[in-house]
């Protein structure tokens, strides 16, 4: 809190002082048919327009339609917006809006002593309680005095609202959001032209439920003006950021923008060939959108033929791409083998959720990296990368394109649904600063005479920067060549099983991998004074809890080093040097320890592994108190340690 403005007058002669914070955390939650995703969201793109920071948290259930006002229907969303640059989600809520007793039960023990509650007392039915085990109404029997509660008839108050509507109760009742989303833009000083653009637009063909939506989120909003149970409103000032236009903008967003930028700055066509699957689905929507990019989506009848289709567009010439999550990769894997073996360019983007089998759809996880690096027959060695934060999936669709293209090879991009789902601002770039990722078809025999193959085209003769074969598009003259998944023999490509040929062609292929990582930067590390004795390494979506955890033990007067990789195969040449100048390396991921046994494995460092697997994001304070255990360890003699008996710190 910075400070509080003097008070101001409000309609009906109510004097209310305005609060100015730094930052708030807000959670709204209820039944998954109160559109908690869809306010949330409104809120959102409203405060990302006011310029603050922001990061978000969606949590919905993975069953369409769930029991009514049970548990497992609880759909909550999750904002944090400052004036200032921030990282995470929030590890709680500072402010928990609840539609019913089961969203109640579901998030009380997340909202620290004294956070503001604010419930749907018209909610709180004698019914509704029973469905989540409350034997009184926790709104009057007084177990909620360790928090600010403000009982409010949201339904009802909706329904009064909209009594003129022509709309019967129940689609009346659907509005509460909206009234809900009125309510807390008048709390935090929210812009509301583009909330009423949006259900204009939204509603275009349906007038009438626009017109309601509107009344609602206006009574919300008034009610917020003139209403005693909220003495004061909050103000949060935009965040500096650096010259540019912004924009809200979710993983899955990003990651399609990026791939259309990929299609265009290749000057390449680009094909989807995908099969639905969540949490990836929203990039074949939104990806469908671009036809005028020359874009081509497929949505094929399995995940085996989204990626055939994907491939063969990629034989034919195209940026050939398919999305899945990890149940897909592994029906994908065969096809990956092939792309492998004929060398042509694909991208395959993994948006990881919660397994093994069809696990928890809507929950984030990491455990699909040895999957996306081993989970092939036969040495079968492929590029994998992944993002760091929502607008970050932008830069890594492109380094995909990159990777794929300059060394003709399938390409895995690790993202995953906390990345996917959620949302921060992005600075939309200049097209003319994006890589040139122009390539070069093959259009000519490329044999030499010197050695008796002139007039001849080698499909397996390699650039010898790149290693990467020619890319010869079907139908060009003079380019005939064999293709499919038998072992090929050097230059010629014709059908091999000779044994010292598929030793070679194994190695050369293993080759090419880790020769890119000749083309990649040196590894960025955090270490502002210089002096750190421990380093965190993450990848992947940690990026955001990791870095705000350590910012929590700069402050604690304590040095830490940041080390996050986008690279994961081939890792970048001078990690190994860097992870040995530290005492301590600790490697926290939403697994069992994947990264922290590889980089065991290849650097002979002792990684320590701090892990989970709850489908939900790290909490900054958890990594904290773990890295400040480790830096006290650090500074101790060393001694024989054994592992915790709760196994989080290996």
């Amino acid at each position: 809190m910075t400070g509080i403005t003097p008070p101001s007058s409000a309609p009906g002669g109510l004097v209310k002082s305005v609060v100015e914070l730094d930052r708030v955390v807000i959670r709204l939650a209820g039944d998954s048919g109160d559109g908690m995703q869809l306010t949330g969201n409104r809120f959102t793109s409203e405060t990302a327009s006011f310029g603050n920071d922001l990061s978000t948290l969606p949590n919905f259930p993975a069953e369409i339609r769930a029991p009514t006002g049970t548990l497992p229907g609880v759909s909550s969303f999750q904002l944090h917006f400052a004036d200032h640059d921030i990282m995470t989600p929030g590890d709680a809520p500072d402010v928990l809006v609840v539609m019913n007793p089961a969203a109640l039960k579901a998030n009380i023990s997340d909202l620290p002593g004294g956070g503001l509650l604010i419930a749907d007392s018209d909610e709180f039915s004698p019914r509704n309680l029973a469905k989540v085990g409350y034997a009184t109404n926790p709104l009057e029997d007084g177990s909620l005095e360790g928090w600010q509660l403000v009982s409010v008839p949201l339904t009802s108050m909706t329904t009064d609202a909209l009594k003129d509507s022509g709309l019967g109760k129940k689609e009346a009742e659907r509005s509460k959001n909206m009234f809900t989303l009125g309510l807390l833009s008048w709390m935090y000083h929210r812009p509301t032209e583009g909330t009423i653009r949006f259900l204009e637009r939204q509603f275009r063909r349906k007038p009438e439920i626009a017109a309601a939506n509107i009344a609602a989120f206006r009574a919300g909003y008034n009610y917020g003006e003139t209403t005693e149970a909220f003495a004061v409103s909050y103000e949060i000032k935009p965040a500096p950021m650096a010259p540019g236009r912004y924009r809200n903008i979710s993983g899955n967003q990003a990651l399609a923008l990026g791939l259309v930028a990929a299609g265009q700055r290749s000057g390449l066509p680009l094909f989807l060939g995908a099969y639905p699957i969540t949490p990836a689905s929203d990039i074949l929507h939104e990806l469908s959108k671009h036809k005028s990019f020359n874009v081509r989506t497929f949505q094929a009848e399995d995940e085996i033929a989204g990626i055939g289709a994907a491939l063969g567009a990629a034989f034919g010439g195209a940026l050939g791409v398919t999305t899945t999550s990890g149940p897909g990769v592994a029906l994908k894997a065969e096809t990956i083998g092939l792309a492998v073996m004929t060398e042509l360019p694909l991208v395959i983007v993994d948006v990881q959720r919660g397994g093994p089998s069809t696990g928890l759809p809507t929950k984030t996880e990491q455990s699909d990296l040895l999957q996306a690096l081993f989970g092939r027959n036969g040495e079968a060695p492929v590029p994998v990368i992944a993002p760091r934060s929502p607008g970050d999936c932008f830069d890594a669709a492109l380094e995909a394109t990159r990777i794929a293209l300059t060394y003709r090879t399938p390409v895995i991009l690790l993202s995953d649904g906390y990345l996917a789902n959620g949302a921060e601002p992005w600075a939309v770039p200049n097209v003319d600063d994006l890589p040139d990722l122009r390539v070069e078809f093959a259009s000519e025999p490329n044999g030499r005479a010197e050695d008796g193959e002139e007039g001849m085209f080698l499909p397996y003769l390699r650039d010898p920067e790149t290693l990467a074969r020619p890319w010869a598009v079907p139908g060009t003259a003079g380019l005939q060549h064999r293709i499919g998944g038998l072992e090929k023999a050097d230059r010629t490509g014709n059908i091999s099983y000779d044994p010292a040929n598929h030793d070679f062609m194994t190695r050369t292929r293993q080759a090419k991998i880790d020769g890119i990582a000749n083309s990649l930067p040196p590894t960025e590390v955090d270490d502002p004074e210089g002096d750190a004795t421990v380093a965190v390494i993450g990848w992947g979506s940690t990026y955001g809890p990791i870095g705000a955890a350590c910012r929590r033990v700069r402050r604690s007067g304590r040095s830490i080093a940041q080390i996050h990789l986008r690279h994961l195969n081939p890792m970048p040449n001078d990690l190994g040097e860097i992870l040995r100048r530290y005492d301590r390396v600790v490697c926290p991921e939403m697994n069992l320890g994947q990264l922290s046994m590889l980089l065991r494995a290849k650097y002979l460092v002792d990684v320590e592994s701090h892990t989970q697997v709850r489908g939900l994001p790290f909490r900054a304070a958890e990594l904290a108190a773990v890295i400040q255990e480790v830096i006290d360890r650090a500074g101790t003699p060393e001694t024989s340690v054994s592992a915790p008996a709760n196994g989080e710190l290996l």
